[in-house]
């Protein structure tokens, strides 16, 4: 492990990390990204990332979280530490934790999913767009304990750090994946995945009617456009979630937690 202090923001340390932070072209093109706070970098190295450097302020962190990680590690790295004046000029969040990282990305493609059970649970997002609502779905995912987490046609870095944020870490908790729809739609016909798209066209169905017990992949589209045609002429079935109210929509992970957590609620009826 390489000790080191830095002192000043125009080191090249920092310019470097604040690039990755600002700038999808700069982790795609380093193959980098950036990860902030204890919790979120404990779950990177947790599920398999390499950590190449560990900024830390040392009048925050305490030598024992420290120790924790640079264990977990148990490889080499640098670890650098910095004055609080430093750490802000790096940090994302406005709270502080005094923890910020820099990790190798993980290639979110199709082929490294794996899946443990005969009947994955899948949840796919077509075009998501916020990464206050990817985060949330990633959060959704962990919970009802999906198989796997796809986007397709993806419009947003799936490595920005304000989504590794709203997804409390979820992003390294979950299998991540993207592809165009068509790469995902032969993906999941590959592995016999039955697909229900949640669209409101004219013979969908109750999601409460259907058998979300097999190999499931549940498709969620954008609030503003919905579903492609390409996803609901494709799909198994198309399925809506009754509402009681005068709207006809909700948000999007509020709608994949729902057709998520019906999914589990059948499976736990047979298991």
């Amino acid at each position: 492990m390489q000790r080191k202090s830095i002192t000043s923001i125009a080191n090249p340390i920092v310019k470097h990390m604040v690039l990755l932070s600002e700038k999808a072209k700069e982790r795609r093109q380093t193959g980098l990204i950036i990860v902030e706070g204890k919790r979120e970098i404990g779950l990177a190295l947790t599920s398999g990332l390499i950590l190449e450097t560990l900024v830390y302020v040392p009048d925050i962190v305490d030598n024992t979280s420290l120790n924790i990680l640079i264990d977990r590690a148990n490889y080499d790295f640098d670890l650098i530490d910095v004055p609080s004046a430093v750490y802000d000029k790096i940090a994302y969040r406005e709270s502080t934790e005094g923890l910020v990282a820099i990790f190798k990305a993980r290639e979110l493609t199709l082929d490294q999913i794996r899946f443990s059970r005969p009947n994955p649970l899948i949840l796919v997002a077509e075009a998501p767009e916020k990464p206050g609502n990817i985060g949330a779905l990633l959060r959704t995912c962990d919970a009802a304990g999906a198989d796997a987490f796809l986007i397709a046609n993806p419009t947003t870095d799936i490595y920005n750090p304000n989504i590794i944020r709203s997804s409390v870490g979820g992003l390294f908790t979950n299998q991540v994946a993207s592809g165009t729809t068509q790469e995902i739609i032969s993906f999941l016909n590959h592995h016999n995945v039955s697909i229900y798209c949640a669209a409101l066209v004219d013979g969908a169905l109750p999601c409460y009617d259907m058998d979300f017990t097999g190999p499931t992949a549940i498709i969620v589209g954008t609030e503003a456009t919905g579903l492609s045609r390409e996803w609901i002429d494709s799909g198994h079935n198309n399925i809506i979630i009754p509402m009681a109210g005068k709207l006809d929509s909700m948000n999007v992970s509020v709608s994949a937690a729902i057709l998520l957590f019906e999914a589990v609620r059948q499976r736990l009826l047979v298991s």
